[in-house]
């Protein structure tokens, strides 16, 4: 059912995403006077099919993974005189450029509306406090203390912990300097300071944004106070229940539940005493962790316990309310971030500053879709709106037999006065073809590599 799940929730957002794209290229076709003959989601044969009174054929077709709009043209098959004004490759070059961008253009418009939606359902989160800071880092060379609350970075606003994380990605792969604004509790006044980046997290294939940057934002301390104790695990087999309290093991104090991980981490299949309060009353249990392998071939102690996570001060909550107008701005300055941010990624990943590891494919999309859609609507819009920006932004390369080529042969065609030789354009559509092919098949490869 799980597997049922994910494919129906990644066609789902694929024809979603295609539709759109698709109906931006139909809407201004229809618009620039072009007959639109197929209006196809998915590839292959046909399960459903109707036209409609301008004799456009709208289907639904077998293979789910794409789509298309073809339009009456010359290029492609005769075209009865009667009705070659209305062919595409008779319309001013304008028009036609209007055409091409309008695919990727509908899918900025999916992600504003998207965000649209999430800020009038309101944002939440919690204040950016540094909890502590590292010796000789990127935080402490900029004079970062503990307890204060980032208020901005490179003078763009911070109030969360997630606006925190952005700031950083954006930065992944740079030399130069980073800018922080900062306050202390209680205070309104503003500290700027600056620290240096050199390549920063340049080629990490999985880069900690705060770890790079030598901080921890605050979180209140963890008690190994238990929440959950799995079947059949060590844990409930030596008699641990949900709300025990680990007070010691083998004599050593657990004060933090990082120091309980720790312990037993490195001692798989050793037996331990563990002393630990329930209800009030101390009592002793002797448990031995199971051995288990990392993904790095470590092996590493496992008990099969959760921990009870406590709850952020109500003091560094941060919730934002909008109203219609405000929220629509929000969006549509979001989704330019998130343009500015995949194009910019795309360059440093060019540039060898961004592991091309970080390149996903239809494998990672279908287990972020999934997992975004079972942790509920608002997790799930959100990821929508990324991927339709991710989409656009793709569609929009200069790479010949994407939206983008033919944006390229049209430009030049504008500025020439002459449309770019039919010879040329075929070789570059080959060449393009085996770029798009070369980078789906190099997606895939990072999609399985994450599975091993």
């Amino acid at each position: 059912m799980d597997i049922l799940y994910s494919i129906g929730i990644t066609l789902a957002t694929l024809a979603v995403l295609v539709a759109v794209h698709e109906f931006g290229h139909f809407w201004v076709a229809r618009r620039c006077g072009v007959k639109v003959l197929r209006f196809s989601i998915g590839f292959g044969k046909p399960l459903l099919r109707w036209k409609d009174s301008l004799d456009t054929e709208y289907a639904v077709a077998a293979i789910p993974l794409g789509g298309y709009v073809k339009m009456l043209d010359e290029r492609e098959g005769d075209v009865d005189p009667a009705e070659q004004h209305l062919a595409f490759n008779r319309k001013p070059v304008l028009s036609r450029i209007a055409v091409v961008v309008a695919g990727p253009l509908a899918n900025f418009l999916l992600a504003i509306v998207a965000y649209w939606f999430l800020f009038m359902a309101g944002e939440s989160g919690y204040a950016p406090v540094i909890g502590e800071v590292d010796t000789g880092s990127v935080a402490e060379v900029a004079g970062l203390e503990a307890g204060q609350e980032i208020v901005a970075i490179d003078g763009r606003e911070t109030p969360t912990w997630q606006a925190v994380s952005f700031r950083l990605l954006e930065r992944i792969g740079d030399t130069g300097s980073i800018r922080f604004s900062v306050r202390y509790p209680g205070s309104d006044v503003i500290y700027d300071s600056q620290g240096q980046l050199d390549r920063w997290l340049a080629g990490d294939e999985e880069p900690d944004l705060l770890d790079g940057l030598g901080l921890t934002l605050y979180m209140p301390p963890v008690v190994p106070l238990l929440d959950e104790v799995m079947s059949d695990s060590p844990a409930e087999r030596a008699g641990l229940l949900p709300g025990d309290r680990i007070l010691s093991t083998d004599g050593v104090a657990m004060e933090l539940w990082e120091d309980w991980v720790d312990y037993v981490r490195s001692r798989p299949g050793e037996s331990m005493e563990v002393l630990l309060e329930r209800d009030g009353a101390q009592l002793n249990v002797t448990l031995i962790p199971e051995e288990t392998t990392t993904d790095s071939g470590e092996v590493i102690g496992r008990v099969g316990v959760g921990v009870v996570l406590p709850e952020m001060p109500e003091s560094q909550r941060r919730e934002f309310h909008r109203g219609p107008l405000e929220a629509l701005g929000a969006g549509a300055q979001r989704t330019g971030e998130m343009v500015s941010f995949t194009v910019n990624s795309m360059v440093k990943m060019v540039q060898g500053l961004i592991s091309p590891k970080n390149l996903s494919g239809p494998i990672t999309i279908a287990k972020v879709a999934t997992t975004s859609a079972k942790s509920g609507l608002e997790s799930y819009i959100g990821f929508l709106a990324l991927l339709s920006v991710s989409l656009g932004v793709l569609n929009l390369l200069p790479i010949p037999v994407l939206d983008g080529g033919h944006l390229l042969y049209y430009s030049i065609e504008l500025v020439a006065g002459k449309p770019v030789p039919e010879r040329v354009q075929m070789v570059g559509y080959q060449i393009g073809l085996l770029m798009v092919v070369s980078l789906m098949v190099f997606a895939l490869y990072n999609d399985f590599s994450r599975l091993s």
